[in-house]
């Protein structure tokens, strides 16, 4: 008899390993952190999107969806390659150990970065030359626009191209974009190279965890940021005017969490000039996420059976109407160049409708289950149905204890009242110092196929741990730092058995 294979994972996004650089990088610390997995017998690694960060540091709101973010580059590695000096990395400025500050990082490590390209540029190897020059023909068709969006950023000290930018530029006018790219040649020359530089890192880091038979969980958000180069190149594929004008945006209606709803502010998709294109973008989209890993988690999946569109002016979500998406045809075309079983994760928490739920189903994808979430202790009881619950999972949808918009487990507990407490005492069978094993247990005794938890959920932290706060601005959002990958030994052995006594050990 066929036993359905279940795995374990960890959540944490790669701006979170340890370094001396101030963010983590893609150096040997990653490997480290690929042995830690290896050693509890982890076969998932998800991480946030990969894409360079703007205003607000968001990995979901990022400049470029197929770029990577240049700051995650280990700069030991150009030194090891004779693109630094040793003396430019042994002396790194001090950074806090437990939070990203990704001013003072950009401050240290642009100028190197700048530096290691132009040395490349001079006295790269034939054969260095050779695999750049082959990455940038294979790429052009989004690293060109890149490099001379994020030029143009440095230029006007400002990515809102729509609204700072002069017209002719706003709009690409063709005889411009052309000296555009002759007066800044050298720049994104520049720019192509650091691309060159983090996507030849991350191909090897993935391939080491695959190696070590733990498979990579990417992430992308169903829309672009409004000040990204997806949405200044492609403005015929977005709902704008011709003046590059978003005329509606994103957002999600009022419900029991915010009464005025979340007006997102992301332009979003002219479907009708998609569906011209045979969904080319999504294609190239899907294909280029699945080179940098294994599997992918699309942000607010809803939107492919319909989203909430705000006219353009509102101050709040609340006047907003739900408009159909073309989601079965998307993903016919994705199925037809791409495969039929498309390694793809659909992020379908929330109020979700039976359109929803039939567009994932008739394509296979599982969905996501909270288990924070299962505890819904408003009415002073468990509802023992709750489709959160670990007894009540199905195999085909992944379960966390917890994401990286919520707080961590402890964190979570910690918050609640006294009478919650008791009820999720109860259905863990176990005293308050204990409630964050028994989630996991419970999570990965769970029949979902997949079960993840946050890093900070495996070393027990409270609320300083959290990653993300939804709908805020807050400082610490997107910060939160592994201090040191040295973990206490019976932590690495009680997760290895969890994982072992639950039967989640993969192929």
């Amino acid at each position: 008899m066929k036993h359905n294979i279940r795995r374990a994972g960890v959540l944490m996004h790669p701006t979170s390993l340890p370094s001396a650089s101030g963010i983590g990088s893609l150096g040997e610390e990653a490997l480290q952190f690929i042995d830690l997995l290896h050693q509890a017998k982890i076969r998932l690694w998800q991480i946030l999107p990969l894409g360079p960060t703007g205003y607000g540091d968001s990995p979901y709101a990022a400049r470029s969806t197929f770029a990577g973010n240049e700051l995650l580059i280990d700069l030991k590695s150009l030194a090891y390659d004779g693109y630094l000096d040793v003396q430019d990395v042994l002396a790194p400025p001090r950074f806090s150990t437990d939070r990203v500050d990704y001013g003072k990082v950009r401050s240290y490590k642009e100028p190197l970065l700048g530096k290691a390209a132009d040395t490349f540029l001079a006295e790269a190897e034939e054969q260095e030359r050779i695999d750049f020059d082959r990455f940038v023909a294979e790429n052009d068709w989004w690293l060109d626009d890149y490099a001379l969006y994020q030029v143009l950023c440095s230029v006007f000290h400002d990515s809102r191209w729509f609204s700072i930018w002069p017209k002719e530029i706003r709009l690409r006018e063709p005889e411009t974009m052309a000296a555009l790219h002759a007066q800044y040649a050298k720049q994104t020359t520049r720019i192509k190279v650091m691309q060159y530089f983090f996507f030849s890192q991350w191909k090897k880091v993935k391939a080491y965890a695959n190696e070590m038979s733990i498979q990579i969980i990417g992430d992308i958000p169903i829309f672009v940021a409004p000040d990204s180069v997806d949405a200044w190149a492609n403005r015929h594929l977005l709902k704008m005017d011709e003046d590059g004008k978003q005329t509606v945006s994103s957002g999600v209606p009022p419900d029991a969490f915010s009464a005025d709803g979340q007006l997102w502010g992301n332009p979003v998709y002219n479907w009708e000039a998609h569906r011209k294109q045979q969904f080319a973008w999504w294609i190239k989209r899907i294909q280029k996420t699945l080179e940098s890993c294994d599997i992918i988690r699309i942000d607010h999946f809803r939107g492919f059976a319909a989203y909430w569109e705000v006219p353009q002016g509102e101050p709040t979500a609340m006047n907003g109407r739900w408009v159909p998406s073309p989601g079965k045809e998307l993903f016919a075309a994705l199925h037809a160049q791409l495969g039929e079983q498309l390694p793809i994760i659909a992020e379908d928490l929330g109020v979700i409708t039976e359109d929803v739920e039939e567009l994932r189903d008739s394509n296979h994808f599982p969905g996501m289950k909270i288990l924070q979430f299962a505890f819904n202790l408003e009415q002073g009881t468990l509802d023992a149905t709750n489709a959160y619950l670990p007894h009540n999972s199905t195999y085909n949808s992944v379960i966390y204890t917890g994401t990286h918009d919520n707080n961590t487990t402890k964190g979570w507990f910690d918050g609640l009242d006294a009478a919650s407490k008791d009820i999720v005492r109860r259905y863990l069978e176990c005293p308050d110092d204990q409630v964050v094993w028994q989630m996991i247990r419970q999570m990965l005794l769970s029949s979902s196929k997949d079960a993840i938890l946050p890093m900070q959920d495996w070393l027990e932290l409270g609320e300083e741990g959290r990653m993300n706060i939804p709908s805020t601005c807050n400082q610490s959002n997107w910060s939160w730092r592994l201090e040191s990958l040295v973990l206490e030994s019976w932590r690495i052995d009680r997760l290895r058995s969890l994982v072992e006594l639950s039967g989640r050990i993969g192929l």
